[in-house]
């Protein structure tokens, strides 16, 4: 049998505590998991709890990094997956960690697809082809896309004249402008309407 003989709060990190075991440290947990496994100075541990704990402590640091990532914009389920793929090697610390994140609504491709097709419109006007092809890149199905689009109530002519609007003084040239309202996704008879209408 092993013995607890410290647990100090980190300076770098104050939600998380380094565990001192016969004198060494040993792991660390967060504020959380300590409360939960009820561990404190001078408890005894048999080198299996030591081992559980040690694995219950890289998931603890796994799912704190994976919530700070997710703290800087949504992501979609496809995206979650290869994250967690990159910075853990056990498939039962993912499975757990996507349980929890489900649990709390975190993966949802719907909530993701709205998000995204608000926070991209809002910056600047898009075509639903481009906001349709974003969200496939990020392997969001295609039904989840078509909902998200028609929810948003997303208006092709409106984008269009917005973006002509703002972009017909640095394409004089009609044809380099339809070149590059065609880039941008929209469709060539919505581009033509839509200078036509100006003219």
């Amino acid at each position: 049998m092993s013995e607890i003989t410290d647990i100090k709060q980190q300076q770098k990190r104050e939600d998380r505590f380094s565990v001192y075991v016969d004198g060494k440290y040993s792991f660390s947990l967060a504020r959380d998991q300590l409360a939960q496994f009820g561990l404190k100075t001078g408890r005894q541990l048999a080198l299996k709890e030591i081992e559980q704990l040690k694995d219950s402590s890289s998931f603890g640091k796994l799912r704190d990094l994976t919530y700070k990532w997710l703290s800087l914009r949504p992501h979609s389920e496809h995206e979650i997956d290869e994250y967690l793929k990159r910075k853990a090697k056990d498939e039962t610390q993912i499975s757990k960690i996507k349980e929890e994140l489900k649990l709390y609504n975190y993966i949802d491709d719907s909530k993701f697809a709205r998000s995204w097709i608000a926070g991209r419109s809002a910056v600047k006007p898009r075509s639903k082809y481009r906001l349709k092809q974003e969200l496939m890149q990020k392997r969001v199905p295609k039904e989840i896309i078509e909902e998200g689009l028609k929810a948003a109530g997303l208006d092709d002519m409106e984008a269009v004249k917005e973006v002509i609007a703002k972009r017909r003084h640095r394409y004089k040239d009609e044809q380099k402008l339809i070149a590059y309202l065609a880039r941008q996704g929209f469709n060539y008879d919505v581009i033509k309407r839509a200078l036509n209408e100006e003219d």
